[in-house]
């Protein structure tokens, strides 16, 4: 089973122009807020019509605009997990369940039944959303949408409102429910980390429009884009000028560069993770003489923000950002000025 999306849509000035297909595989859709992460999915879900494209899932046609095919929510076998769960307050567990449920009373009772023993809810049947915990009642939200027995299951931004710790317990719980479920699921979020655990491929949607889906350990690893490396954490990035044998400008930086690869034709930037950049005795071969702006102590790690000393650029996004273990940075004694040395393999060339 397929989902197939090529769809547009214009909300003032903003313009969505989203293309991806999804298939068993758990699909990211990661983007800043704002990006279209969420819009794609009502338009997929049939909350929102698109100006014109087409949804398919596997032979069935959702929509097209051309042949003026628009099937309402409820016959698109699409089911949509929204960030706050919408469960109903005045309704008990099994009511709130209930609702999603399609065909008779008898066989809508045993699918009920089967849900809330396979989302461990028994016991909890009579109870209301508030006397519940946040785990709980997102077993019964995703209960409530599996009884719809969905071919396409969306996620939007399940964990967002949640603290660290009940969120971890969450995303566990999550990931055992999805691995059970045989069709498609979408996974929207800004959350890098949360995409990299949960995610077998991700699409990067950026300013409205989606870029090549890749699958999520690529992506970490080898991010194309300057928008797919900052949203995977890339803290440095410099616009670049090819200099021929191997070496390149760092424009934002004012240094040259060695690099390991080929530069590509369509690389504007550089990207350079904070943990790959390492504090030097000495200036020498891609090295770069940094006055220190700020020290801020992680939890488990030190932060330092540097200034490039030969730097043409005035603004913030020119200083670089490393991170070391605290009692890396403290064996380095208190000091104003650092040389960092970027490794020529830890260079990622950008789009």
């Amino acid at each position: 089973m397929i989902l197939s999306v090529d769809i547009k849509k214009k909300l003032g000035s903003f313009f969505l122009n989203v293309s991806f297909q999804a298939d068993q595989n758990i699909l990211g859709l990661l983007g800043a807020s704002g990006c279209g992460k969420s819009m794609t999915l009502k338009c997929i879900a049939g909350i929102v019509t698109p100006d014109e494209g087409r949804i398919t899932l596997g032979d069935r046609v959702l929509f097209d605009s051309a042949k003026k095919i628009n099937l309402p929510p409820q016959k698109r076998l699409v089911s949509y997990l929204f960030q706050n769960y919408a469960l109903f307050p005045n309704m008990t567990v099994r009511q709130n369940i209930a609702c999603g449920v399609r065909g008779s009373k008898a066989t809508g009772q045993q699918i009920i039944n089967q849900k809330i023993k396979a989302l461990y809810l028994e016991g909890l049947e009579d109870k209301y959303p508030s006397q519940l915990s946040g785990g709980q009642q997102q077993r019964v939200a995703l209960a409530r949408i599996l009884v719809n027995e969905p071919l396409v299951i969306m996620l939007d931004e399940p964990f967002s409102a949640l603290d660290s710790y009940l969120k971890w317990q969450l995303e566990m719980e999550l990931i055992s429910n999805l691995e059970e479920f045989s069709g498609v699921t979408l996974f929207v979020s800004h959350n890098r980390d949360e995409i990299y655990r949960i995610c077998d491929q991700v699409c990067i949607i950026d300013n409205g429009k989606s870029e090549p889906i890749v699958k999520t350990p690529l992506l970490f690893d080898k991010p194309k884009t300057l928008s797919a490396a900052l949203l995977t954490g890339c803290k440095n990035y410099s616009q670049i000028r090819d200099l021929k044998n191997g070496l390149i400008e760092a424009v934002d930086w004012g240094v040259t560069l060695a690099c390991a690869e080929p530069v590509p034709k369509d690389a504007c930037y550089i990207g350079v993770r904070a943990h790959y950049l390492t504090p030097v005795a000495s200036e020498g071969q891609n090295t770069i003489p940094c006055r220190i702006l700020r020290i801020t102590q992680d939890v488990f790690s030190t932060i330092v923000m540097l200034r490039p000393f030969n730097s043409p650029n005035l603004s913030d996004f020119a200083n670089l950002r490393i991170e070391m273990k605290r009692e890396e940075w403290a064996a380095l004694g208190a000091k104003d000025e650092l040389f960092v040395h970027i490794h020529p393999y830890n260079i990622m060339f950008l789009r």
